[in-house]
């Protein structure tokens, strides 16, 4: 079996990586799941129904009225009849649980610039996690970016956020988190629960993740924690916003918990800038309102209740909130006098200390089908270095016939051509030889290795004025040599467990060299940094040439130099950041937790303080 796996043509090996494109990069194509169109029409059409019943509050944004402020009074009851209480931009991972909460006692608009996940069979479904990645219609619930670092990236534009794109595991942040920022344990412990009752699940544990947890412990990451939502050190198995049919519940049905006579949330309703008051001499100038734009190219104005407690709350995520302050004149003032922003107010630190948590994978062949699984299993180990594992995305036929993004041949940018050869006939050639490819080839998995609290860090900056377009980001990877000896330290673990006996009886591959595996792993196109072919022995470069994102980035608000400790920001009144971006560390080894559980933990802290015990949350 292993003259059978070493006699793959170095095409087929480099193909095989390059389906890492469609998974942990969040690589983009035009393709879609056509192999069960028809029951996914089905499908899509009993989703519509159901969620415009359960969520009679959702509507398009068209539907909003310009003439009159008092929109929500007139239309929902909600409201005072002078605006909303409470708008949020963004419905996402935080947007929508915040939302939700607020509106227990409080009018609240909700905007949120995409469609919603319920009708979006490659939302709704695991099987189609990497179709939903790869999809770059203008639609599309997933909208690629990449960073000045080469490496490609996806944000989310579609209601839920993050929460409907990513790969669904859930673990909570370590108390040692909690402590950091300055939350409420208690309340912390309350808000976790709220959000797990209603959308998390114990996942079915996978033959792939069942083989990532017994060669985890082999090689020294222990004890077995077994199923658990805690941040412990060792090897567990976390929750998952998968049910057992493979279904996906997003931040979105949060949203459920929502009081509807109080809550309007507006889709396709893209947020152009935030609107302020400045005529108050000597005195800070405070959110009133927002414009946004519907789908169909309309704009409107939304504005706050005429309250001294009403806010705008910003939850557009670690790239869209910096974006949208500075885009509404809150940022560095020499950059936004270059795009003829008027200048709100200068603060140099928006949009400062971006980070990522960097990722580096390796693939691991099968002679054997493998089942479909995201992550399930996680090693936490104590020099903060979580190792994760996924598998089955290759073996769909679709993925085969669809391109793999940025990088793939059909758009001029295949690696193993030089740029100059890179003729239409030699795209041609590569896309036709790809499709012929047996599908028993793209069999196997990968081993995926993160580093926490990267102390390398970097920038976000606007390119234009269009907030449709994407902010220019830079995010360093392994600019300080601590990032760079951890992910050596992960590298050769996770080369361990490929090499490890339980994974070998379940692949029936036999042991490949650690510098075999290392190669095949660097020849992938998976990102736009120079690759170093001929120096795989070097650990160091191998981090360095094959880094991609688990989409952990966060960061451009932080808190003391852009808001202060209850997230209103700085010198502005009546604004607020509820999200990813005033974090200085991805909390857990996965975000999604503390994020769904932030948006519940600040609502009911803004409830409090505004009501106390009438609040009644």
């Amino acid at each position: 079996m292993a003259a059978k796996a070493e006699a793959e043509p170095e095409a087929v090996l480099k193909l095989l990586l390059c389906f890492l494109l469609c998974l942990t990069t969040c690589l983009l194509s035009s393709c879609q799941a056509a192999a069960s169109e028809s029951k996914n029409n089905v499908n899509e059409n009993l989703n519509v129904n159901k969620y415009k019943f359960r969520y009679p509050f959702i509507k398009e944004a068209s539907s909003f009225s310009s003439s009159s402020t008092s929109f929500s009074s007139s239309r929902n009851g909600n409201g005072n009849g002078n605006g909303f209480d409470y708008i949020v931009v963004g419905g996402g991972t935080a947007g929508c649980p915040l939302a939700a909460t607020l509106s227990q006692n409080f009018s609240v608009l909700v905007l949120e610039r995409g469609g919603v996940p319920f009708s979006n069979v490659n939302v709704s479904f695991l099987e189609n996690f990497h179709l939903n990645l790869a999809d770059t219609s203008p639609t599309s619930a997933s909208q690629y970016f990449i960073s000045t670092d080469g490496v490609l990236n996806s944000r989310a534009r579609v209601l839920g956020g993050g929460s409907s794109i990513n790969a669904g595991f859930y673990t909570r942040a370590s108390s040692g988190f909690i402590k950091r920022v300055g939350w409420d344990a208690k309340l912390v412990n309350e808000s976790y629960p709220w959000v797990e009752s209603q959308i998390v699940h114990q996942p079915k544990l996978a033959p792939w993740q069942e083989a990532l947890r017994d060669s985890l412990l082999d090689v020294g990451v222990s004890p077995f924690n077994g199923f658990t939502y805690d941040h412990i050190y060792g090897t567990k198995v976390g929750g998952t916003i998968f049910d057992r049919f493979g279904r996906r519940h997003t931040a979105a049905e949060l949203l459920a918990s929502a009081n509807p006579k109080k809550i309007t949330v507006l889709i396709h309703a893209t947020v152009q800038r935030i609107l302020f008051d400045k005529s108050a001499a000597g005195k800070k100038p405070k959110a009133v309102g927002v414009i946004f734009e519907d789908e169909n190219g309309k704009q409107h104005q939304a504005f706050l209740a005429n309250n001294p407690n009403s806010e705008v709350i910003l939850s557009c995520g670690a790239i869209g909130t910096p974006q949208m302050l500075m885009l509404s004149g809150v940022g560095p003032k020499t950059e936004l006098k270059k795009l003829n922003i008027s200048v709100v107010l200068d603060n140099e630190n928006v949009g400062k200390g971006m980070a990522d948590n960097p990722m580096n994978s390796i693939f691991v062949p099968s002679n054997r089908p493998v089942e479909q699984s995201l992550i399930q299993t996680v090693g936490i180990t104590k020099l903060g270095v979580y190792i994760e594992a996924s598998s089955g995305f290759g073996q769909s036929k679709d993925s085969i016939h669809c391109h793999h993004g940025i990088v793939s041949a059909e758009i001029g940018q295949l690696s193993t051509i030089p740029p100059k050869q890179r003729t239409p006939e030699a795209v041609q050639e590569y896309i036709k030889n790809k499709k012929e490819l047996p599908h028993e080839a793209f069999k196997g998995g990968f081993i995926l290795e993160k580093i926490a609290s990267p102390a390398s860090t970097g920038k976000l900056t606007l390119i234009n004025t269009n907030v449709d377009d994407n902010p220019s980001v830079s995010f360093n990877y392994f600019s300080h040599p601590r990032d760079l000896k951890r992910c050596v330290h992960g590298v050769r673990t996770a080369a361990k467990l490929v090499q490890s006996q339980h994974f070998l009886n379940y692949t029936q591959c036999d042991k490949q060299s650690l510098e075999a595996i290392l190669n095949a792993s660097v020849k992938a196109n998976v990102n736009l940094v120079p690759k170093h072919t001929n120096d795989t022995k070097s650990l160091e470069q191998f981090c360095k040439d094959t880094v991609i994102t688990i989409w952990h980035y966060h960061g451009g608000c932080h808190v003391g130099k852009v808001v202060g400790r209850d997230y209103k920001v700085l010198g502005i009144d009546k604004l607020r950041v509820v999200d990813g971006s005033i974090f200085n560390e991805s909390p857990g080894t996965n975000p999604q937790a503390t994020v769904l559980m932030m948006g519940r933990y600040m609502g009911v802290k803004i409830l409090r303080n505004r009501l106390g015990k009438a609040a009644g949350v």
